[in-house]
């Protein structure tokens, strides 16, 4: 598998690194619907268009090692 696995949705463009992922979950509990841990012990998508735009940025800003980044439709990183 890839490093990073990336999703846009809503305007923004998601991007989970897989090498600085430790699986705390955070993401996961925030949106479920929109992440899930893995059996490899590091967090996927799941759904996150089903999830909205503030909602989905709150999970990545919820994990502890920085292993979630979103920009937004203009190129601005918004988390972290």
């Amino acid at each position: 598998m890839a490093d990073f696995e990336e999703r846009s949705v809503d305007g923004l463009r998601i991007r989970i690194d897989r090498l600085v992922c430790v699986g705390f979950e955070n993401c996961a509990t925030e949106a479920p619907e929109a992440f899930v841990l893995a059996d490899d012990g590091v967090v996927t998508f799941v759904n996150p268009e089903t999830t909205g735009r503030e909602r989905l940025l709150t999970a990545c800003d919820a994990c502890p090692v920085d292993a979630l980044t979103v920009w937004d439709e203009n190129g601005r990183q918004m988390v972290p």
